[in-house]
């Protein structure tokens, strides 16, 4: 199931889709996700978008869950007692038992990784 959902601080429609799912599935404000993300990144020296940067964020937090060749409406379908950080190719977003939460539809992506936050 897909419901719309845009917690951007200022209802925009924005390249922040990092932000967007980490700061849903933490229950953080898009505010404090922002600035946390982005202090790790540059303490870093790259970009809090950064593919690689997210994939290494996720890893340190979270239980990684291997081998998900499904669409991520099927992920979410899984996994309905959990919530969930999807990655697919350029996304990432967030499912909240069952439910994916985003500014768009994209149940019919092929997940890439997944990571289980509760």
């Amino acid at each position: 199931m897909y419901r719309y959902y845009n917690n951007n601080a200022l209802g925009l429609f924005e390249n922040d889709c990092t932000v967007r799912s980490i700061s849903t599935a933490t229950g953080n404000s898009w505010d404090d996700t922002y600035e946390h993300l982005s202090n790790i990144a540059r303490l870093q020296g790259t970009m809090m978008d950064d593919r690689d940067f997210i994939i290494d964020y996720l890893d340190k937090r979270y239980d990684r869950i291997n081998n998900i060749p499904l669409t991520v409406g099927e992920v979410a379908g899984a996994y309905p007692d959990n919530v969930l950080l999807i990655t697919m190719n350029g996304h990432i977003v967030c499912a909240k038992y069952g439910i994916i939460y985003d500014s768009f539809d994209c149940r019919d992506r092929i997940a890439e990784y997944c990571w289980k936050v509760k």
